[in-house]
């Protein structure tokens, strides 16, 4: 009998540490589903991809990628002057 409820105490056990888990898993889930943690998570990818496109292993900036930034948009911002003129 002894062995018997041991083995249910056992089974008791691993229920109980199971729902724990899952309790755990649900919380998480629930807290990473929310509107402000998923922005959080995107902003945070931004400024990490931003980072890495302007900044070398060693964290100096990498003028020649800036300026090539810079020289599209200067040019983006020429051309749509320039299609405004005509237009006008």
């Amino acid at each position: 009998m002894s062995e018997q409820g041991q083995s249910v105490e056992q089974l008791q056990a691993q229920i109980e540490a199971a729902r724990a888990r899952l309790s755990g898993t649900i919380d998480e889930l629930a807290y990473r589903a929310q509107p402000q943690q998923i922005v959080a998570r995107q902003k945070e990818a931004a400024r990490a991809s931003l980072m890495q496109a302007t900044h070398d292993e060693d964290g100096a900036l990498r003028t020649e990628r800036i300026a090539a930034v810079l020289a599209v948009v200067a040019a983006l911002a020429i051309g749509l002057g320039l299609l405004r003129r005509r237009r006008g």
